[in-house]
């Protein structure tokens, strides 16, 4: 690059459990920052350097936020081998739009040169937004080697991802090119490097958490072709021999599973209602200010009569004549003068004149009219009438520009919100679009619930969606019924497409295994250009839930993700991770806070036997006790496809991995799914 351009930004993020909690033990910061120092100085300027630990979530995270301050070169040293920890690959492959192979290709030939333990090695490249991104490995060395084995060649390949005329770049020629880096023609990038992950796998990153996505609106197009992007699921076309015998998504802690959920799901969209019933459901999107005062009118919160009452005026006390009437409506009234009263009704406003109202309890009628059919004379008892006194001035209970309710508050059922935009004349208000949820069951062998006639062999009762849309309804959002698809690759691929022009969320269940027919991870991968943000979280029940966005173009030709959560196929899984995982969700796009079921403690009523593998969420009915607790009841059998377990559960008990047994009496998390129940 020549001198005269502008100084690139590089950003080094270091991933390592152990250098994370003890950044004196780190040695790669150093390293490339000494690359940089000698092979560029001129040319860049490392503006950020991070460490952080070995997780999917954190890493994410890191590079996000780095793409987000339009960083133009990201490095990543650590977590590319193969041990458990080794997670790098997975968490910014994803992430890549562009795929960079020669960049790859390049750092891994390098290394071959120096050991044949470089094949052990797992880089990604590639762009994002205007950043390019590359993974080195976690040892100082090998890290060093890496970069500079395409060090001279990255700043033509920021200058291009951010925006660079490529024409005008390459108006001289291969030649001046080759110049410009400080590269001659045939020569080798890098001089030796060493391309695989040993030692420490250093690893940093911490979750920055905004969808990525491109697309069609006639379906979207991956703009990577297959061969050029790290493939997760099984390919379909290669028959089961060829499937995998072990999952290749890494498990996930519920915790992380959250996260992902919370990092990829897109912010809520603003739109403009109406203040009629259609808000009931709704979360305000900005603040709400009173256009009007309540009251618009000084008003008497009494029956009696106005009066006129002070220092300069007559004694309130004596025999008067009444003037005139004032009732609750609308209407002009003639001033009041002094030694005159009207008789005034609950609600309705005072005469121009009047400064007071007497309850009726401190008067009696003198006389009637003629007609006997109105006062004509009524005795106030008391002088001792204020002025103010029983009159609702005018903005006392809101004031014009009042800020009467605020963002994030959400319009009830109750009626309470509806009632206070409605009575200052608010006309229509900013809210947070609520989501549209379409629901798919997936597979030959399903059929509907209410299907007449006996089953045949292998044939299941879709009980499934009828559960889901219910559950979808009762939490306050639109359910779509999008039926059953056949586990046949173009069905499912094309109810998918479908379903993103009908829905915001998809819910599937089904097909998240590792069967020959489950379809859904390959289908949302290979044929949508979908991200699998997380395919296992180990959980019981619903270890196979998974995780992923797709790319679509909106109406108005922007891009955006539509998120898919494909459920597993046994009908407890399906419902608990419902509750526990697309909840939230749906909550994040309406804007709701807090997001998801409430977390309360419980007390046991009996003991409750843990799992010595992984993290559990037990049906269970809890209801509010005498004592001023609540007490929680295990509804039995915790099987996976047991739905009995969940009839009259309105919570799942949280329960920790381990041996042994909870006892009768101890304290539990439990996330509300329902109503509580009245006292044991």
């Amino acid at each position: 690059m020549a001198s005269s351009q502008p100084k690139l930004t590089a950003a080094i993020l270091i991933i390592s459990e152990t250098a994370s909690k003890d950044p004196s033990t780190d040695k790669c910061i150093p390293a490339l920052s000494q690359v940089f120092s000698d092979l560029g100085s001129s040319n860049w300027t490392i503006s950020t350097t991070t460490i952080i630990p070995d997780s999917i979530p954190a890493i994410q995270d890191a590079v996000l936020k780095a793409c987000d301050q339009g960083i133009n070169l990201i490095i990543t040293s650590g977590g590319t081998g193969f041990a458990v920890k080794d997670v790098t690959p997975e968490a910014v492959g994803p992430l890549i739009e562009k795929q960079a192979p020669g960049l790859v290709h390049g750092m891994l030939a390098s290394s071959l040169q120096v050991t044949p333990f470089a094949v052990m090695s797992r880089p990604v490249a590639g762009v994002r937004g205007s950043s390019l991104i590359l993974t080195l490995p976690g040892s100082p060395k090998g890290a060093k080697e890496n970069l500079e084995a395409v060090f001279k060649l990255l700043s033509h390949a920021c200058l291009q991802a951010s925006g660079g005329d490529s024409r005008q770049m390459h108006s001289g020629g291969v030649k001046k090119l080759e110049k410009e880096a400080g590269v001659g023609g045939g020569e080798k990038v890098g001089g030796h490097s060493h391309g695989h992950g040993h030692g420490h796998s250093h690893g940093h990153g911490h979750g920055c958490g905004r969808d990525h996505g491109h697309g069609g609106h006639h379906g979207p197009k991956a703009h990577t072709a297959p061969e050029d992007r790290p493939q997760q699921s099984n390919d379909p076309s290669q028959g089961p021999s060829r499937r995998y015998r072990h999952s290749p998504y890494p498990m996930l802690s519920v915790k992380d599973a959250l996260q992902q959920i919370d990092l990829h799901t897109p912010s809520p969209t603003t739109i403009t209602l109406p203040v009629n019933e259609s808000l009931v459901g709704h979360v305000l999107a900005e603040d709400v200010t009173a256009p009007e005062s309540v009251p618009a009118f000084r008003a008497s919160i009494v029956d009696g009569y106005a009066v006129i009452a002070g220092p300069d005026a007559p004694s309130t006390k004596g025999t008067f004549p009444v003037a005139m009437i004032s009732h609750a409506q609308a209407g002009e009234h003639q001033k009041l003068q002094p030694g005159q009263i009207a008789r005034i009704t609950t609600g309705a406003p005072l005469p121009p004149g009047a400064t007071s109202v007497v309850m009726v309890e401190d008067t009696i009628l003198v006389s009637k009219t003629d007609d006997g059919t109105e006062e004509k004379e009524v005795e106030i008892l008391t002088s001792e009438i204020e002025v103010g006194e029983n009159v609702r001035e005018v903005g006392s209970d809101v004031q014009a520009g009042d800020v009467i309710m605020r963002k994030g508050e959400g319009i009830s059922a109750i009626g309470g919100e509806f009632g206070l935009l409605a009575s200052v004349g608010v006309k229509q208000v900013s809210v947070y679009k609520n989501p549209v949820v379409g629901v798919l069951s997936t597979g030959d062998e399903i059929v509907n619930h209410d299907r007449e006639g006996e089953l045949k062999r292998g044939e299941v009762r879709d009980t499934n969606r009828p559960t889901l849309l219910t559950a979808i309804r009762g939490s306050g959002f639109e359910a779509v019924d999008l039926g059953i698809v056949s586990d046949k690759p173009g069905a499912l691929e094309q109810t998918l497409r479908d379903a993103t022009r009908k829905a915001d969320v998809i819910i599937t269940s089904g097909g998240v295994s590792m069967g020959e027919l489950d379809l859904l991870k390959p289908t949302l991968e290979r044929q949508l250009g979908g991200s699998i943000h997380f395919g296992r979280v180990a959980m019981k029940p619903g270890k196979p839930t998974t995780f992923a966005t797709i790319p679509v173009k909106s109406n108005d030709g922007s891009r955006i993700d539509k998120v898919v959560f494909s459920l597993p196929g046994n009908p407890a899984s399906c419902v608990v991770t419902y509750h526990l995982f697309v909840l939230p969700a749906l909550h994040k796009l309406a804007g709701v806070e807090p997001k998801g079921c409430a977390r309360v403690k419980v007390q046991l009523d009996g003991d409750v036997k843990l799992d010595k593998q992984r993290d559990e969420f037990h049906r269970a009915v809890v209801k509010a006790g005498a004592d001023g607790l609540l007490h929680a009841v295990s509804t039995g059998g915790q099987r996976s496809s047991r739905i009995g377990s969940f009839k009259g559960a309105n919570a799942l008990l949280c329960l920790p991995a381990g041996e042994g047994n909870i006892k009768k009496g101890e304290m539990v998390d439990a996330l509300l799914m329902g109503k509580l129940i009245g006292d044991v």
